[in-house]
């Protein structure tokens, strides 16, 4: 088993002390399903464990370098950092889909790229981590892995603001001015509608988005706007 996990160890610079632990990070509730005798349970209670290590941490790094910043902006970039698509994104820099335990069915569903199953495997990793080597060996592999660079950049763009807010800003810090939003249709039955919503500003179109409901919609159109502007 040793051998299975030294390439990741040798990644992210953590030698385990239980093996078996580590092995259990990457037991997906549907490896079960087809083999009930395995000897190990699924990552599920791990990956409880670890988003509530990963929460602690990222609100002491924020509390300890960005002093400045208020008690809505700290959960505004917590958001930001340990949503699902930021936690794929590094479980798939480490190699973790590789590693992954998974049914037949998940595996041709393409599981191993899967974002919600390989952020929930980044969470159970933080959560063995944690067990196996203690808070200050958490902490450094959430700041070399997720925090360096990238928090700073979020932070420094605002990123962390959703693009509605982004584009509001922007537009009052150089216009004085707020977009509108508009819907330009609406289609499906009433208990699926998609809704398509245009952005304007000073009667210019700059973005349109469509979405199950009018926030969700007015986002992608602020996002679509924002991606034109650059």
């Amino acid at each position: 088993m040793k051998r299975k996990f030294l390439s990741l160890e040798k990644k992210i610079g953590i030698s385990f002390k239980n093996e078996v632990l580590l092995e259990n990070v990457f037991v997906h509730r549907s490896f079960l399903n087809e083999h009930k005798s395995f000897y190990l349970p699924s990552n599920e209670k791990l990956e409880f464990l670890g988003d509530s290590v990963l929460s602690l941490i990222t609100s002491i790094f924020l509390y300890k370098n960005y002093p400045d910043l208020d008690e809505g902006t700290y959960t505004d970039i917590k958001a930001s950092i340990v949503r699902t698509e930021s936690l794929a994104e590094v479980a798939k820099k480490i190699g973790l889909g590789d590693l992954v335990y998974l049914s037949k069915g998940e595996e041709l569903n393409m599981g191993k790229d899967n974002k919600n199953i390989l952020a929930d495997c980044f969470e159970s990793l933080v959560a063995a981590i944690f067990i196996d080597q203690g808070f200050d060996q958490s902490y450094s592999f959430i700041l070399n892995v997720l925090f360096k660079e990238k928090l700073d950049y979020i932070v420094k763009n605002k990123l962390y603001l959703s693009p509605k807010s982004r584009l509001q800003e922007l537009l009052q810090a150089q216009y004085k001015m707020l977009p509108t939003y508009t819907i330009s249709k609406e289609a499906g039955p009433e208990h699926k509608k998609e809704f398509t919503i245009d952005v304007f500003f000073d009667d210019k179109k700059l973005g349109t988005g469509a979405g199950l409901s009018k926030k969700e919609a007015e986002e992608n159109a602020a996002k679509n706007a924002l991606e034109k502007m650059k």
